[in-house]
C-alpha cells in the first residue's frame, strides 16, 4: 500500500536561511558572469546585457527589471510568494555588488565561469523554490505554469534564456554567447531534473 504524501512546511527561520542562502549562491554566480562577460537568461541576463550596454551598476538594474512582475505575483502567486520574492530580488541585487568588495578575482577563465556559474544559478534557484520564493520575471511566469499545468518549469527558462541570449549578439562574442548558452542550458537541466512538484513529501 502506498503511503500518503504529506507536504512539509518550513518555519519562518528556515525560509530566511534557505533565502539568504540561495541569493548568496546566486548573486556570487553574477558576479562569475559579470568577470567574464557572460550572459545569462531571464530578468538577470536582460540585467547584464543593460549593464554590459550602459555600464550601469547590475544590482539596480535588476531590482527595478523585476518591479513590474510584482502586480502578476500578487494576483497568481499570492502576497507570501511576492513578500520572500521581492526579499530575494533585492539580497540578489544587493550582494551582486558586495561580493566584489571583499574577493579580487585576477583571472578567471570563461569556461569555467560558465560552467561553475551555473552550478551557484542551479543551486541557488533550487534553494528558493523549495522555499516558495523566486527571483522574479520570467521565474515567477515559469513557477506558476508549472504549478497550474504540470509543465517544467526548467524547460520554460530554457526558452527564456535561449531568447534572451540571442539578442545580446550586440554585446558579446560569438564565443561568449556560446558559453552563455551553455551555461543556460546546465542551468536550466539542472532545475528540469530537481524542482518537481513531488519532493519534500513523506
Amino acid at each position: 500500500m502506498a503511503l500518503a504524501k504529506t507536504l512539509i512546511n518550513h518555519r519562518w527561520f528556515e525560509d530566511a536561511m534557505a533565502l539568504l542562502i540561495g541569493t548568496s549562491l546566486v548573486s556570487f554566480g553574477v558576479v562569475f558572469l559579470k568577470l567574464a562577460g557572460l550572459l545569462t537568461g531571464g530578468t538577470a541576463g536582460l540585467s547584464l546585457f543593460v549593464h554590459y550596454k550602459t555600464e550601469l551598476e547590475f544590482g539596480l538594474i535588476f531590482f527595478l527589471i523585476n518591479l513590474p512582475f510584482y502586480y502578476f505575483a500578487i494576483r497568481r502567486m499570492g502576497w507570501v510568494f511576492t513578500a520572500k520574492t521581492f526579499t530575494a530580488v533585492f539580497l540578489v541585487s544587493a550582494f551582486s555588488s558586495l561580493h566584489e568588495r571583499f574577493i579580487d578575482i585576477q583571472a578567471l577563465n570563461p569556461i569555467y565561469a560558465a560552467v561553475f556559474g551555473a552550478f551557484l544559478f542551479g543551486v541557488g534557484f533550487i534553494i528558493l523554490f523549495r522555499h516558495k520564493a523566486s527571483l522574479g520575471g520570467f521565474n515567477i511566469l515559469a513557477l506558476y505554469l508549472q504549478d497550474k499545468f504540470a509543465i517544467k518549469a526548467g524547460w520554460l527558462l530554457m526558452g527564456a534564456d535561449l531568447t534572451v541570449m540571442l539578442i545580446s549578439l550586440s554585446v558579446v562574442s560569438p564565443y561568449q554567447l556560446v558559453l552563455s548558452i551553455c551555461c543556460g542550458v546546465v542551468l536550466n537541466l539542472i532545475i528540469a531534473l530537481n524542482h518537481r512538484n513531488d519532493r519534500y513529501t513523506v
